[in-house]
């Protein structure tokens, strides 16, 4: 029987009308939201006490800036992502940025977080793109345009020309992303640095000759996955070390959306109108690249993720992310076995990718599964969670972790009343920023990578972009040696769970990796 406090109410159904633990990155530890009791402290106290929650925020790096040489960078694509990571990098047409101004919705941080960097050349197939893309480039945020305009921008019609152009110094690829290997493995050979946006690979071929090329170069490739710079990361990070979670046998990744923008329909805008391009704006042929001759479409052209030509649908454009973030945690690298199913269902008349997608990934000497599922015609959401025998811990934009009621690791806790398998123990909330950005933008793609910690992290009681803090590592390990968070071993992993799982879903099959032959194989 658990015994009364000195008020009468017994200890345990008071504890359990108490609101979990939140942790807020920039206040530290903040327990129970709402209690009108009077040994409120002493409970708080005795629950940091027993979960070792003094130090936990201690696991968040600190965010510096120390200037290196300048680094001259080249833009291969400025479609959708150019113009974003151009920003995170200080660059901003200006328009643009004096509408960030008067909003005030430009992150202080990026102007404050000079990275020392100047974009010198810019390649992109389609006129309307490199324009924009020269006047952005031609305008940093830092001094107005100043800075820029000692630097100055070149456009390049051919990316072999951009690599051969001794001004710059590494190279950006934001393509569609079948030309992402060829591109990457061509800038090695012209000795510039990588960042390479995902997914790095469209086809199983492609892996092998892109990581050799890496391998045997001394340069610096990062691929475009941020949320490791997030704070919900490096404090799951420490969770993990700590093994409050226990025995982890299954980790559950999920995509939800519904709309034609969050299915990659993007040849119109709201209005209903066909966005703008021609044949005589577009090099089609070039645009093209290796993928099969047709003749020239607009549709193809914005809406390429929905075409197994172009692309691995919802495996490259979103479950890249979900196995990035939890491989970069539990570091599970490859699976024995990859199966896919689902079909296309809704968006039947735009290409072939799938509406309705699912796959299981099987790591036996890990004693381990990883699932995918994904819907494009439901907008519920679903998390990114981690089930051990002791806790559940789900990771994202925020993180909680939820204890298990038969938890051997937790059994006094729970007996006692401090915790319940009914709530989160603990809670990591989302900055004010970040939570505004959820509620405020329209587009179903931002509002899915905001929740998933891919928009922005609170570090310091700041809010950052985690792209302009991905980018930074990346600049970092160029001017002062070291490995990038994504590195090409990271990328060699995505890029074999990718294509076994793409195979699988394409040519209705089992997959199976071949560790000593290090190559897929249909079962």
């Amino acid at each position: 029987m658990t015994k009364e406090n000195g008020s009468g109410i017994d200890r345990r159904d008071m504890l359990k009308t108490l609101a979990g633990i939140p942790i807020l990155g920039a206040l530290g530890i903040q327990l129970f939201r709402k209690s009108a009791y009077d040994d409120k402290h002493n409970i708080q106290q005795e629950i940091v006490r027993e979960l070792g929650l003094e130090d936990l925020m201690n696991a968040i790096r600190p965010v510096t800036h120390q200037q290196g040489d300048l680094i001259r960078l080249g833009i291969a694509g400025f479609g959708m992502r150019g113009p974003q990571l151009a920003q995170a990098l200080g660059f901003l047409e200006k328009s643009s940025f004096e509408k960030t101004v008067v909003d005030g919705s430009l992150d202080a941080q990026i102007r404050e977080g000079n990275l020392n960097v100047a974009i010198t050349g810019i390649c992109d197939v389609f006129d309307l793109h490199a324009e924009l893309a020269l006047a952005t480039a031609a305008h940093d945020i830092h001094t107005g345009g100043e800075f820029a305009s000692a630097h100055p921008v070149k456009r390049f019609r051919y990316y072999h020309d951009m690599l051969a152009d001794p001004n710059i110094d590494a190279i950006i690829i934001a393509t569609p992303d079948h030309h992402h290997a060829q591109m990457t493995i061509d800038a090695i050979q012209a000795g510039k640095h990588v960042y390479c946006e995902k997914s790095l690979i469209h086809r199983e071929e492609e892996i092998y000759a892109t990581y050799g090329a890496v391998k045997n170069s001394s340069l610096v490739f990062q691929l475009g996955h941020q949320y490791p710079q997030t704070a919900a990361f490096q404090v799951a990070n420490e969770i993990l070390k700590r093994r409050w979670l226990g025995k982890i046998s299954h980790v559950e990744t999920t995509t939800n959306r519904n709309s034609p923008n969050g299915a990659w329909i993007r040849h119109v805008d709201n209005e209903g109108k066909t966005k703008p391009g021609d044949a005589q704006s577009i090099d089609w042929k070039q645009w093209l690249g290796k993928a099969p001759e047709v003749p020239f479409s607009i549709q193809r052209f914005y809406s390429w993720a929905r075409y197994f030509d172009y692309d691995t649908g919802l495996f490259g454009q979103l479950f890249s992310h979900e196995f990035d973030a939890v491989n970069q945690l539990l570091h599970m690298g490859i699976p024995k076995t990859a199966f896919s199913s689902g079909g296309q269902y809704t968006y039947k008349e735009f290409g072939d990718m799938p509406d309705v997608l699912h796959t299981t990934f099987e790591y036996p000497n890990k004693e381990l599964t990883l699932t995918y599922s994904a819907n494009l015609t439901s907008s519920k959401a679903r998390g990114r969670t981690l089930y051990g025998q002791d806790a559940a811990m789900t990771v994202g934009g925020t993180l909680s972790v939820v204890p298990d009621g038969s938890s051997e690791q937790f059994a006094d806790l729970l007996e006692r009343g401090l915790i319940s398998p009914d709530s989160p123990m603990m809670e990591m909330l989302e900055g004010s920023r970040t939570a505004s950005v959820v509620d405020a933008v329209s587009s179903a793609t931002a509002q899915y990578y905001a929740t998933r910690g891919l928009t922005s992290t609170s570090i310091g009681g700041q809010e950052w972009d985690v792209t302009h803090l991905h980018l930074k590592e990346w600049l970092d390990c160029i001017r002062n040696g070291g490995t990038p968070s994504s590195n090409i071993e990271k990328a060699f992993e995505e890029g074999v769970v990718i294509a076994m799982a793409d195979i699988s879903y394409r040519e209705n099959c089992r997959t199976e990796w071949d560790p000593e032959a290090r190559r897929i194989k249909r079962i």
